[in-house]
């Protein structure tokens, strides 16, 4: 009989198959941002072992290693939800946050108050953090502190930290043009890239933004150096102009003119000498 040969033939690229690759990639893509410099690389790449010896003892045949793997592969899917449950609340924020139809923010209209704000705590190096709301609610945060719900002044900010004040420690939270809260208690980012480089107030800046889609102002009480963080990312030694302008495209509106002085620029010392230690109230 002749041997009849099948031949097989790729399939074709239609156009649901690349958006199919698209998708997966992204996927995959968001997977590896997700572990990218953080403590679940090395939980992920322990998982990825113990499953290639899994395979590896199917196929070599290694009856008892097999039996014992077999009790805990089951399990992994369950261990990966548990382990990385922080990572995967992280991801669904990023995307729920982004406007996928358009921008429709305006600028603050606190923003002037903010900025003056900024100017006389970064000259008398008086140590501030400012978490300002977007999309997504901070009410668990504005829970664990002091509830003001006042109209945001520049005043009111300079008074709330003043370093013999009882709201001095912690965060306050801006919503829209109030205070919502002071003395709020903020998660610290866990990213061990950062961690050893900065003070409890800049950990606590990124760490919110890691989880929400909020932007925060910290003020070093070590060197006056104004920071604004972002989606988990810190950009330090900033103008207030430079402020301003990461306060119009976090808010999604075109950069406006600042109304304090623009020459003014903090000292440019390197962050890894800055601490968060107690410092006393300069003249």
């Amino acid at each position: 009989m002749p041997l009849l040969l099948c031949q097989i033939t790729p399939p074709k690229l239609t156009p649901s198959a690349v958006i199919d690759i698209a998708v997966v990639a992204l996927l995959v893509y968001e997977a590896l941002m997700i572990v990218r410099g953080t403590r679940a690389g090395h939980i992920l790449l322990g998982i990825l072992i113990m499953l290639a010896l899994y395979v590896g003892a199917i196929w070599g045949r290694l009856e008892a290693l097999r039996s014992v793997l077999s009790y805990i592969v089951p399990y992994t899917a369950l261990a990966i939800i548990v382990l990385f449950q922080s990572e995967i609340r992280r991801t669904l924020a990023r995307l729920g946050r982004k406007r996928w139809l358009g921008r429709g923010f305006r600028r603050p209209e606190s923003t002037d108050e903010v900025l003056m704000a900024l100017k006389r705590l970064s000259e008398r190096k008086i140590g501030a953090l400012i978490v300002m709301e977007r999309d997504i609610g901070l009410r668990t945060f504005i829970e664990s502190g002091v509830r003001l719900e006042a109209q945001l002044t520049r005043d009111l900010l300079l008074s709330i930290f003043e370093p013999k004040g009882a709201l001095h420690d912690g965060s306050v939270i801006v919503q829209k043009d109030r205070i919502a809260a002071a003395a709020c208690f903020l998660p610290l980012t866990t990213n061990p890239l950062l961690s050893g480089k900065l003070g409890t107030r800049h950990r606590a800046a990124i760490g919110i933004t890691e989880e929400t889609d909020c932007l925060s102002l910290v003020v070093s009480e070590e060197t006056g150096r104004i920071s604004v963080a972002a989606s988990g990312e810190l950009k330090s030694g900033l103008s207030l102009r430079e402020v301003d302008d990461r306060i119009c495209v976090h808010f999604g509106v075109p950069p406006a003119a600042v109304l304090v002085n623009e020459d003014y620029q903090p000292a440019d010392i390197p962050l890894a000498q800055e601490s968060e230690s107690p410092k006393k109230e300069l003249p």
